[in-house]
């Protein structure tokens, strides 16, 4: 029995230690986190004062309550989900009482037999125009919230105001005392240590970039990684290489980065973001760099298999294809400097220009090897790497376009004068689209042709 005991006891003990590390670990990883539970425990703390306090109390009566629910259902992490919630419960409680009222005196036109079929047909209509609406892609987006507050207090209002013959002051109270929980929400949240959902989409985005960009930086070397002789496979002397893997989570960025635009659009001008800052910029450029990287998931595919240097063909291709990639994380990486200090991506040309450079290297490389020489089921891979490093190196084009309309937009400073940002248009690496372009179609036109070689070798041996 004392055995079980202590072993139960010494469980417990774990279980609690456990939970407090845990704990200890979500408010390290974001602080925030502790000042917001702080937040809401301050309005809740304040609205319930009307409550507290007789003459409050007095003049709201039992609906104070409503203050206190208003701030657990619209009080958010950010300050633009709580304002995006509070102005769509306040707007949607004081139009549905409105016409809840309306209905209720529109109704008793009808005489007393009437008065409760005319209030059926009224709830009936408006509620079910209100729920189409939220079909709407637009009122899905940023009214979603609001409309089902409306249907709610309408129905409220008008089923109540039946049975209640002081309708107008029972709605007065409620109304009330909700935009008091609402107000005291957005007070607190924009004014009290803000987190603002539009520079958390600003840094999601610059984070993305640079996962990427650390994986294109290290990729060349990776795959191209040459096993001295006689090396041991050892376990604990393996590298760390979980940086290679850091992209996978922009792949399932865009969820996150549609729900922090919306909210950005609900909050005021703070800091270096402007009013009518362009949030849907910042989705175009999400979508981009999503592309990207699922063209580096299937690179990173090849990196469990290493390409020897004894292949002539690998020899001749290392060296452009290693640049391209690092170049184009070199790109990535200033992209995202370039978005972190709000001024416009200059740098970023020189970069391009030289992942152009090597696209065109490995171009030449192809052309001057006549791929026949070499054995087909070797290079089959190699040419596919080619061939996605290319197409990378096109997103990157379109992301660095992307990120300097946004520059334009946003009024970003610029570090170059008219003449070189010109250069960038019609000079540099992004001008080149129709050269870029027949270099992707002989790649492709390679890989069709080393495919269709390697399928009548397999029939032949077969």
């Amino acid at each position: 029995m004392e055995i079980a005991y202590k072993s139960s006891s010494f469980n417990m003990k774990a279980l609690i230690l456990n939970f407090i590390k845990r704990i200890k670990k979500l408010g390290k990883d974001d602080p925030r986190r502790i000042v917001h539970s702080f937040k809401v425990a301050l309005a809740i703390t304040l609205v319930s004062m009307v409550y507290y306090l007789r003459p409050l109390y007095k003049g709201f009566g039992d609906n104070g309550v409503w203050a206190i629910l208003t701030v657990v259902v619209v009080f958010e992490y950010t300050a633009g989900a709580t304002l995006c919630k509070g102005m769509n419960r306040g707007l949607a409680t004081l139009l549905a009482g409105l016409l809840g009222i309306g209905a209720k005196y529109l109704a008793s036109l009808f005489g007393t037999k009437a008065e409760p079929i005319v209030l059926g047909c009224l709830v009936f209509l408006l509620v079910a125009s209100a729920t189409f609406s939220r079909f709407i892609p637009h009122i899905k987006r940023r009214y979603d919230y609001g409309v089902m507050i409306f249907i709610l207090t309408f129905s409220l209002v008008a089923v109540s105001g039946y049975r209640v013959d002081k309708i107008i002051k029972l709605a007065h109270q409620r109304l009330s005392t909700i935009l008091i929980g609402g107000a005291a929400c957005i007070v607190i949240s924009v004014f009290v240590c803000p987190v603002w959902a539009g520079e958390d989409l600003h840094n999601l985005i610059v984070s993305n970039l640079e996962k990427l960009a650390i994986f294109l930086e290290g990729f060349g070397g990776e795959i191209f990684e040459l096993p001295s002789e006689g090396d041991s496979v050892d376990s604990s002397n393996e590298p760390d290489k979980s940086f290679l893997g850091a992209y996978k989570s922009v792949l399932n960025s865009k969820a996150i980065e549609e729900s922090l635009a919306n909210f950005a659009w609900w909050e005021p001008g703070h800091g270096k973001f402007r009013f009518c800052h362009p949030w849907k910029q910042y989705l175009k450029i999400g979508i981009l760099t999503r592309q990207c990287g699922y063209h580096i998931e299937a690179l990173n595919g090849y990196l469990d298999a290493k390409f020897h240097a004894s292949s002539e063909f690998t020899k001749r291709v290392q060296e452009p294809c290693t640049k391209m990639s690092y170049e184009a994380g070199k790109a990535l990486k200033e992209l995202a400097l370039s978005l972190k200090s709000f001024s416009y991506p200059s740098n970023c040309t020189m970069h391009l220009q030289t992942c152009q450079k090597a696209v065109d290297e490995v171009n030449t490389t192809l052309k001057a090897s006549m791929v026949g020489e070499f054995d087909v089921l070797e290079i089959i891979p190699l040419i596919t790497i080619v061939s996605i490093l290319i197409e990378i190196v096109k997103c990157v084009e379109t992301i660095f376009v992307a990120v300097e309309e946004l520059s334009e937009q946003a009024h970003f400073k610029k570090l170059t004068c008219d003449g070189e940002k010109s250069q960038v248009h019609h000079g540099g690496a992004v001008a080149n689209v129709g050269d870029e372009e027949e270099d992707r179609t002989f790649v492709k036109v390679i890989v069709h042709k080393i495919t269709k070689e390697s399928r009548e070798i397999d029939d032949n041996r077969g």
